[in-house]
């Protein structure tokens, strides 16, 4: 393995931006700014604009599409009418 071409592997704080949910982890991400985390000490910190804690899928506030309603729907609406 080549010597200093990889990029640092260090703990990171990513925040999302619109709840205000963090969570620290290890990555690549560089990042200017910088947050006091829980245990006292300082880490770079990444704003995302999507995390699980604001995602509609992992908060349960995702709509499913009835596809089979919406077809039996159309069917009524544009049936032909009966002859005989």
């Amino acid at each position: 393995m080549q010597r200093d071409i990889h990029p640092e592997y260090r703990p990171v704080v990513f925040r999302d931006r619109s709840t205000g949910h963090a969570f620290l982890t290890r990555s690549t991400a560089v990042s200017e700014r910088t947050v006091e985390w829980r245990d006292g000490a300082v880490y770079p910190v990444v704003d995302v604009d999507t995390s699980s804690a604001s995602h509609p899928f992992y908060t349960g506030r995702s709509r499913v599409l009835d596809s089979a309603g919406r077809v039996e729907r159309f069917e009524r609406r544009y049936r032909r009418p009966s002859t005989g």
